[in-house]
């Protein structure tokens, strides 16, 4: 039961042969990304919400305060910063505020609402992440074993300050942030960029993460030797979208991956 649940492919005695394969050459790195792979960052972001909403009832009263959140995210969620462009993320992220309060409530509420948001949502977001004793456990378990190395997208500061706040950057043999190369994942550039600072080659190297359109479809361009995608939700990929060589439920379920097959 647990293997046909692990492999994407019906084939087990392929699959068994794949790993078996792998583990003969040599697999000595494991490529993680962070964010809603190692760390929920997506719940964090919800209690951030809850803080920011509690603070808005108490400033706005009876403003449409799902409506300002709803906003906000969706500004997150379609941001593209340009650390060129003269503004730090903080700036950029304060105007997001801005303008979902002013969106919803169609008054211009100040920049001190807004940088209250945005502090608050950030400073509560960083202090709810965390890695789980768990994740933890496996990370050092693993590391006696493997290279790990860390490759989260995003800009500098927002990537290094959750790295710092979570206190893992000793777990990992390099940590590499996107927004400090020219391209980030899905580019095969930042992924030879892994390989040079470690001396390897793209098939000495598994790429785990969540995220098929840049971890899954990143370790494909690059030429790992396999990708395990986390499908924490158990939903069967979109059409026309990279196939994972393996999918698992949890971050917590690549030693069992890694075991079964030697």
């Amino acid at each position: 039961m647990f293997e046909s649940s692990l492999f994407l492919s019906d084939d087990l005695d392929r699959a068994r042969s794949f790993w078996n394969n792998m583990e003969t050459r040599g697999i000595s790195v494991i490529l993680f990304d962070l964010d809603n792979t190692l760390v929920d960052t997506a719940g964090a972001g919800k209690v951030a919400i809850h803080k920011v909403s509690e603070l808005l009832k108490n400033k706005l009263g009876h403003a449409n305060i799902s409506d300002i959140c709803e906003r906000f995210v969706r500004k997150l969620f379609e941001e593209n910063f340009d650390p060129t462009a003269g503004q730090t993320i903080d700036q950029v992220r304060i105007n997001h505020w801005h303008e979902a309060i002013q969106e919803a409530e169609g008054v211009d509420p100040g920049q001190d609402l807004a940088s209250d948001c945005y502090y608050t949502w950030k400073t509560t977001r960083l202090q709810a992440l965390a890695l789980s004793p768990k994740v933890l456990a496996m990370l050092e378990d693993l590391s006696r074993s493997y290279k790990l190395l860390l490759l989260t997208n995003g800009d500098t500061q927002t990537q290094r300050e959750k790295i710092e706040a979570l206190r893992c950057e000793g777990l990992f043999t390099a940590v590499v942030v996107g927004g400090e190369h020219a391209e980030q994942k899905p580019a095969a550039s930042i992924f030879t960029h892994c390989f040079e600072l470690l001396g390897v080659k793209a098939q000495d190297c598994v790429m785990v993460g969540d995220s098929l359109d840049t971890d899954i479809q990143g370790g494909f361009n690059a030429g790992v030797r396999a990708t395990v995608w986390i499908n924490k939700r158990g939903a069967s990929p979109p059409e026309n979208t990279v196939t994972p060589d393996y999918t698992i439920p949890s971050v917590l379920d690549l030693p069992n991956v890694l075991d079964n097959q030697r």
